[in-house]
């Protein structure tokens, strides 16, 4: 029922109590409890006497139908399921559990995390119906050698994807950032499931900024969809734009590498020629940055030479 409810009060216009308990067959007291829930789920809800309630600026709700409708034929093929949730844990982690249990091509996404993860064991903030929080498995027969530079790869695809989506003016950032205007825009987190030297799993999640509400408790500077193009394409087109790049690249990584990738990732690099700081622990390693290596290990010229740095504990920072 409080599905229901909540794609009823999607279209943003008023809903009287009276109605909607008809409608539903419950008494209205039965509709305020269900209408808490919404307020609870940090949805803003607007009561007006006389009118009912209503979301303000509606909702855009997840519909896994539309999702598949907009898959090219060859990338449905592909996905091997489309698993659209409410509320979950972390998409990554049921993905995980997908991908001990031998699923490939798993697709999961969810309209809130609570306990979305980033890289380095970061949160991830992930309000309700605001943003795209998403999941996707793939195996990989020859382990993690195959996978050297798949992260900044799945980067580039998100890129692409956002300018198909009417979302121009987008960067990258070694190696899981993706940027807009300086701010983060999404980040990318991959992880492994099963033999590191042999056929192994890997859960590639993406977070993605579209309607992020201004109270949200982020740490860093960020950017949404909305802000930059609020006629750019709606959560179910992104994620299907998304999955039409994605899929693809997962499918055919093994066989073509980073190296097909490199010089749309250098095109793209937020960072080339700054000087940056490299962070190890405790260490700083300060530089200029000089772009990627075949593998995808970033390349910073210092005052002894050109260092290479893989990914792991490591961070880049512009130097202030």
């Amino acid at each position: 029922m409080f599905k229901t409810l909540l794609s009823t009060l999607s279209d943003g216009q008023f809903h009287s109590g009276d109605v909607l308990g008809d409608q539903f067959g419950v008494s209205r007291t039965a509709i305020w409890k269900q209408l808490k829930k919404v307020e609870d789920l940090g949805i803003p809800l607007e009561s007006v006497k006389g009118k009912g309630y209503r979301i303000p600026g509606g909702l855009d709700l997840i519909d896994g139908g539309v999702i598949r409708e907009s898959l090219l034929p060859q990338v449905s093929e592909l996905v091997s399921g489309l698993d659209v949730r409410d509320v979950v844990d972390s998409t990554n982690v049921i993905a995980l559990n997908q991908a001990m249990a031998g699923a490939c091509g798993y697709v999961c996404t969810a309209e809130q995390q609570t306990a979305g993860k980033g890289r380095r064991g970061k949160a991830w903030a992930s309000p309700y119906a605001s943003n795209l929080y998403m999941s996707v498995v793939w195996e990989f027969v020859e382990g993690a050698a195959a996978l050297e530079g798949l992260s900044l790869a799945v980067g580039v695809a998100v890129v692409e994807a956002l300018n198909r989506a009417g979302v121009n003016g987008v960067q990258l950032k070694w190696p899981n950032d993706v940027l807009c205007q300086g701010r983060k825009l999404a980040g990318i987190l991959l992880e492994v499931a099963g033999d590191l030297a042999g056929p192994c799993r890997v859960v590639v999640g993406i977070g993605l900024n579209v309607n992020m509400p201004s109270a949200a408790d982020i740490d860093q500077p960020w950017i949404d969809i909305k802000e930059i193009n609020r006629d750019a394409a709606n959560r179910n087109q992104l994620l299907a734009l998304i999955l039409n790049e994605l899929i693809p690249l997962l499918s055919d990584f093994e066989r073509q590498g980073f190296s097909s990738y490199r010089d749309r990732w250098l095109a793209l690099d937020a960072y080339a020629g700054r000087e940056v700081a490299m962070l190890l622990g405790d260490e700083s390693v300060i530089g200029r940055a000089v772009g990627v290596d075949k593998s995808g290990a970033v390349l910073v010229e210092t005052s002894s030479g050109v260092r290479t740095f893989s990914g792991g504990e490591v961070s880049l920072r512009a130097r202030s």
